[in-house]
């Protein structure tokens, strides 16, 4: 264990605190943070996916944020490689390295240390796709991924081009479902020794209450603006995904009014946060801390070092 590199993880659903709690803990073990959040990778829709401000970073360095063009696909075992480089990087300067973020998925692989066999595809086959995906168009293409592999379709938009090709290109290189490429994958020794933490609250309707209260704040900050130039500027792409995006496509179609676009990001803004709960629920030692039960924000980080402390990572 005294090989392994200390990670602290801080993870929970949307809108539970993640960043503030983070930045906090950073600055009191000299810590610098690596994002786990699957939209917060993509360029543009800054507001929407709710990525750290400048000044809500106070100069803690982050990882992992505003990198990928929006039309690019990213896997998990893209993110596993990535976040594993800049943990290994930051714990070498003798920095700690801390997690933060909601895609469970980033989390659970990388600090279990999942390994993906490697997936070889053929470039012609991919730019073949492409261009019939221009004449054709993308929901044709969609029909003929749910033909071969019906469980990745079942997970993929139509309007999300890059993974609909790449689900197509994976069967047509090797004959195999990318679904089941998935499946290919195990668990190696972890070589971290990591503290998990998850923010959540006791009282549900406290989180949703939160997650409310942000998107009108969203809204103040320019949301309608932000998305109106991304859809203006971009094709489907897999950042089309992005709750806070996807449901006020419908708006600039002229299909649907504001106000029920807004209420949309709100109720699928909660629905995400209740996946979120039940994966986290099922991860391996994930300590709890229900915010809700503290006074003010320093007895929250309080209650978090104390659990540091008895995890003995540092």
């Amino acid at each position: 264990m005294e090989n392994k590199i200390p990670l602290l993880v801080i993870a929970g659903p949307t809108a539970s605190g993640k960043t503030a709690c983070a930045v906090e803990l950073a600055k009191i073990y000299d810590g610098e943070i690596v994002s786990a959040d699957s939209m917060q990778i993509y360029k543009g829709l800054s507001i929407a996916t709710a990525k750290p401000t400048k000044e809500e970073m106070q100069g803690v360095p982050h990882y992992l944020i505003d990198f990928l063009e929006p039309e690019q696909a990213f896997s998990v075992a893209d993110y596993v490689k990535l976040a594993g480089e800049r943990i290994r990087e930051i714990h070498s300067r003798g920095k700690v390295p801390i997690l933060c973020g909601g895609t469970g998925l980033y989390i659970s692989s990388l600090v279990n240390n999942v390994i993906f066999d490697d997936t070889e595809t053929d470039g012609s086959v991919r730019k073949r796709l492409e261009e019939e995906a221009k004449t054709l168009g993308g929901h044709a293409l969609w029909e003929r991924l749910r033909e071969v592999d019906p469980e990745t379709a079942e997970k993929v938009h139509e309007n999300n081009l890059p993974r609909v090709i790449r689900g197509l290109e994976v069967f047509e290189t090797t004959g195999i479902p990318l679904s089941q490429h998935k499946v290919n994958s195990r668990r190696e020794k972890s070589p971290y020794n990591a503290c998990i933490i998850g923010l959540t609250a006791s009282d549900r309707q406290y989180l949703y209450d939160h997650i409310n209260r942000r998107v009108d704040v969203m809204v103040e900050n320019g949301l309608i603006e932000e998305c109106r130039v991304f859809y203006d500027s971009f094709t489907p792409a897999t950042a089309y995904q992005a709750i806070g995006y996807k449901e006020l496509v419908p708006y600039f179609e002229g299909k649907a009014e504001l106000c029920e676009c807004l209420d949309k990001i709100k109720q699928e803004s909660r629905h995400y946060a209740k996946r979120q709960l039940t994966w986290f629920r099922r991860v391996d030692g994930i300590q709890w801390v229900e915010t809700d039960k503290f006074d003010s924000f320093q007895k929250i980080i309080e209650n978090i070092k104390n659990i540091i402390a008895k995890s003995e990572i540092m």
